[in-house]
């Protein structure tokens, strides 16, 4: 006889080591979604990112020259640390940007060459600036990493190397383009097919995930901008074989959409064609999409028909803030979850320098101390050197001497503690990018990128697979919101 025991799942109530956590940004029942969908390149699919972009560098750097620009590929080397996701480059002055969450740039290169805070003051804090298109580019994707590490290159190259005149605004435009380019014509795309371990990497947790969720009865479906004969062979790499009960990747998917045009898919959306298994179309204009079928294109209507699903009812997984997590939760009102693979680099290597990041708070806080206290001795000061130019009080020179020397004490101790600051932040920030610094802080500050991933995500992880650590009737809760008043409170509540 069995033990009905043994049936019964164990529920584990640690909670995931931090870097496989999920985090929240706006409360979630999953129990109550119906439907669950993914996006696939660096969602399901995740990238050897440095081969990838390194590949995708040099392609693009080719079509470069195709048009006419006349480099030499031996100088132009790509390197992954001086690219991050949330940059913003300035098209006019050729500039590429890191900013804090009140849009103050906080770190700036030219080419390669890091711009001085003076020079950061010239070009950007004497006007209003709101650092949107059409002059200014933002660095959301992973695709545009590339872009802007072939923009640095050839900036430098030119200018300092063949000492010619650029035009910045002509030459980011003809990289994204030629970057459009190689992704539309199969020459990027056929070197990863042909050697997919090369560039993909293989997560056998993912299946479990995905037969996790049609074992709660929710409607599972793929939605990407790659088309059919891409996306099969990825999603064959990744899911075939694993697990018995799904004979191929598509018995995972209710529905199958390539080809979505995202983020117009949830606009105004595009026609629909139903397609075979070989990639061919069976149906021309279809009228609706239909359970178990292929699709290229169409539009967020016609997919919540067939999923039966709708508004929250849908949790979406993507990678891109606009592309697919804004558009989908402001035009369709689906809950999101943003993927972010930088996460994890982020949590390890704020775990391994805890004790760090925790003496730049006992840091900040001495400083605030030491800054009112500066401030106190100076106006007791000022109100003693008032009082003797009015007459109420004689000069008393040992009591000038008091305060003069208790300023002059304060003011070289919170010199010494904003210096120590600084070199203890600068060490912090090397360690996780000599360039840029963290991804999702500047100093004490959120980044923009950071603030956009609070603002619109529901929740965000590093990897689709760490909600297969959660039950599927977590009930995922967000943190208290704290204003800065409360923030006192709950400092004080610890001490």
């Amino acid at each position: 006889m069995i033990n009905p025991r043994a049936a019964i799942e164990t529920l584990d109530v640690t909670p995931p080591p931090l870097e496989h956590r999920v985090f929240v940004n706006r409360n979630l029942r999953l129990d109550s979604v119906k439907a669950v969908g993914f996006d696939l390149d660096y969602t399901l699919a995740r990238y050897r990112r440095e081969r990838l972009e390194s590949l995708a560098f040099s392609l693009t750097a080719d079509k470069l020259m195709e048009r006419g620009y006349t480099l030499d590929k031996s100088v132009l080397v790509y390197d992954p640390t001086f690219v991050v996701r949330g940059l913003v480059v300035d098209k006019e002055l050729g500039n590429i940007l890191k900013l804090d969450r009140h849009h103050h740039v906080a770190r700036a290169f030219h080419g390669r060459r890091q711009l001085s805070k003076s020079e950061r003051r010239k070009s950007y804090r004497g006007s209003m600036m709101t650092f949107a298109p059409p002059r200014f580019a933002i660095v959301d994707t992973y695709f545009e990493l590339p872009e802007i590490c072939l923009f640095a290159a050839v900036v430098d190259y030119l200018e300092l190397d063949r000492r010619e005149k650029v035009d910045y605004w002509q030459l980011l435009d003809d990289i994204r383009e030629c970057i459009d380019l190689i992704h539309r014509d199969d020459s990027l795309k056929s070197i990863v097919v042909a050697n997919i371990e090369e560039y993909i990497e293989r997560d056998h947790s993912l299946c479990r995930l995905l037969h996790k969720f049609r074992s709660a009865k929710k409607t599972l479906f793929l939605m990407t901008n790659s088309y059919w004969e891409y996306t099969d062979k990825l999603m064959s790499f990744l899911l075939d074989g694993q697990l018995a009960d799904y004979p191929t990747w598509r018995s995972y998917f209710d529905v199958v959409v390539v080809g979505a045009q995202k983020p117009g898919f949830f606009a105004n959306g595009n026609l629909i064609t139903e397609l075979g298994t070989d990639g061919n179309p069976v149906a021309h204009n279809a009228s609706a999409m239909r359970r178990g079928r292929i699709y290229q294109g169409g539009q967020v209507e016609a997919r919540e028909k067939v999923l039966r699903a709708c508004g929250e009812d849908v949790l979406y997984f993507g990678d891109h803030i606009y592309g697919d997590i804004l558009r989908s939760k402001r035009s369709a009102l689906w809950r999101t979850v943003l993927v972010i693979e930088e996460l994890e680099y982020e949590l390890r290597e704020g775990m391994r320098h805890s004790d760090k990041i925790k003496h730049l708070y006992e840091l900040e806080r001495h400083r605030r101390n030491l800054d009112d206290l500066t401030n106190v001795h100076r106006q007791n000061l000022n109100a003693y050197e008032k009082a003797v130019q009015s007459g109420g009080i004689k000069v008393h020179e040992n009591l000038e001497g008091e305060l003069r020397q208790a300023l002059s004490q304060a003011k070289r101790s919170l010199k010494g503690a904003i210096g120590e600051w600084e070199r203890v932040q600068t060490e912090l920030d090397d360690s996780f990018n000599p360039f840029w610094g963290m991804v999702f802080k500047q100093s004490q500050e959120n980044t923009r990128f950071a603030e956009q991933v609070t603002r619109h995500a529901c929740l965000y992880t590093g990897r689709v697979s760490n909600f297969l650590r959660y039950s599927n009737y977590q009930y995922f809760r967000s943190p208290r919101d704290l204003m800065p008043h409360e923030f006192e409170h709950a400092e004080l509540g610890r001490s």
